[in-house]
């Protein structure tokens, strides 16, 4: 009975608190000259027209509303851009106005905001880390210089799809289970120079089924980002998740990052060297810049290499099964680009990385898939710093901003056809994902734009091209048509993760 009571109490309150600030937040730019957008409910606002999946909910108001959307989810004022030409303005004049991150309630976990190159907010402290990647990690000769480990990976890959086909299951594999560790290990030698996995191991299991869990917490709409005096109850229970899941994949990092300190140690009592990699370049890291850190901790180093492990296994293994299931639905663009692979490398060798400027077709099914099913459908949200002129609006500070990347490659007024999958429309194009068509921003644009965009540039090609050239496909049970349902998280992934046959090329 007590307990009741309480629970009305608090109810009450609550719904009186919630009722007060919306007035009062809804007052404060009541004068302003704000984008059109649908009318929300009280409290909560357009929360109930995000659904399921945002970024098809959201592409939706375009025709009603225009370019430009306004919403209130929540008390979280948001704008969100739906045309080539409001990206533009966007990116081009009012990068800057815009370059904070709306940092949710899950990003706090662990303060995973606070070391965050992607998620966190733009600080000395971030751009630090994004100067060492550029140099280090993502700059041309590194790339180059690091291309045999690439070239180790994929081929452990196939090796791996070749044991499945010995064993002559006849239901197939899920594609996704074996891309994803082969990709663990690829990162794993670019920044620990080992690898670290493989399809069946323990360790391989659960860092993906934690950072499947990370992945989904990040993007789920949490009712403790719109009403922020609900934090600390996490009714979702998405912190609680969050907590655990990104935890076990810090702790399994972790492992690596503190084994290499204590053989640095080793080393350094027995006067041996060893070649110098990404890590070790973390590790020795001194600051000499006026708002630089003095040194890197051991967890940041071990957060920094998570978020790379992250972006560089979760984003190009979604890449990779869709351009799979555009394929294997699209049989005249399969033997096309068999063909292709046939005739510039050869039906009895392997694809090697240097020929893939000689495949301007697989090229082409590589971008057709990030405009059709880009990683992240909303990119990261931005958030205004100061209070902005957009395009004749007055857009406050605070504002989360949203660049809905999914419905800008689906615009007809951009794209012919733009529902239809036609790789041919590349071909000969100078638009590319850059950053500077901004009809096409899988890896957005401007300060925050991904910086590992000129290595996915290479491994995405080269993974999706080897299992192309060296297996036949097709799907299990004679199946033609393939479940293109998406679950939303992070970014957007089949919901039923592709399951197909390969088999062996007849020579």
């Amino acid at each position: 009975m007590e307990w009741n009571q309480n629970y009305v109490i608090w109810s009450a309150l609550i719904s009186l608190i919630s009722v007060v600030w919306h007035l009062r937040s809804k007052n404060s730019y009541k004068g302003s000259k704000l984008p059109p957008g649908p009318k929300g409910w009280p409290i909560f606002g357009n929360l109930f027209d995000l659904g399921s999946l945002p970024h098809r909910s959201l592409g939706a108001l375009r025709q009603e509303h225009g370019p430009v959307v306004w919403l209130n989810l929540g008390f979280v004022k948001t704008m969100v851009l739906l045309s080539a030409g409001a990206a533009e303005e966007f990116f081009k004049n009012h990068d800057l106005s815009f370059v904070d991150r709306f940092i949710n309630d899950s990003m706090r976990s662990h303060n995973y905001d606070k070391i965050s190159i992607a998620f966190g907010s733009y600080t000395p402290y971030s751009r630090t880390l994004r100067r060492i990647c550029t140099s280090e990690l993502f700059a041309n000769k590194r790339i180059n210089d690091t291309m045999l480990i690439r070239q180790r990976s994929v081929d452990e890959l196939l090796s791996w799809i070749e044991n499945e086909v010995e064993k002559g299951e006849s239901c197939g594999i899920v594609v996704r289970h074996f891309v994803f560790p082969a990709l663990f290990n690829m990162i794993g030698n670019l920044t620990l120079s080992r690898d670290l996995v493989d399809p069946h191991s323990e360790i391989s299991s659960e860092f993906f089924m934690a950072m499947d869990g990370v992945h989904e917490c990040v993007g789920r709409p949490n009712i403790s980002d719109l009403l922020p005096w609900l934090r600390r109850l996490d009714l979702q229970g998405i912190r609680r998740k969050m907590d655990c899941n990104l935890g076990k994949a810090i702790d399994i990092i972790s492992e690596f990052v503190k084994e290499r300190v204590e053989r640095r140690r080793q080393e350094q009592k027995s006067s041996s060297e060893h070649k110098m990699d990404f890590l070790d370049v973390l590790l020795d890291f001194r600051g000499t810049g006026k708002d630089e850190p003095a040194t890197l901790s051991e967890y940041q180093v071990t957060v920094f290499l998570m978020e790379m492990f992250f972006a560089g296994t979760e984003s190009t293994s979604t890449t990779t099964e869709w351009a799979m299931c555009e394929l294997l639905q699209n049989p005249d663009q399969m033997k096309k680009v068999k063909a292709e692979l046939a005739r510039v490398v050869g039906a009895n060798k392997k694809l090697l990385e240097s020929d893939i400027d000689n495949l301007p077709y697989l090229q082409a099914i590589v971008a057709e898939t990030l405009r059709l099913h880009p990683p992240g459908p909303l990119l990261i949200p931005r958030k205004a710093v100061r209070e902005t002129n957009f395009m004749g609006y007055s857009i406050p500070k605070n504002t989360q901003v949203m660049v809905n990347c999914w419905a800008i490659g689906r615009d007809g007024d951009s794209w012919e056809d733009a529902s239809s999958f036609k790789p041919e429309r590349f071909l000969d194009s100078n638009v590319n994902y850059k950053g500077q068509s901004y009809q096409f921003l899988p890896f957005g644009a401007g300060r925050r734009m991904c910086p590992g965009l000129p290595l996915a540039h290479r491994i995405v090609p080269l993974v999706l091209g080897s299992l192309l050239h060296h297996f036949m496909w097709e799907l299990s049970g004679g199946e033609k048509i393939i479940n293109m349902a998406e679950t939303m998280g992070a970014g957007v992934k089949m919901l039923h993760p592709l399951q197909a046959i390969p088999k062996r090329k007849i020579m």
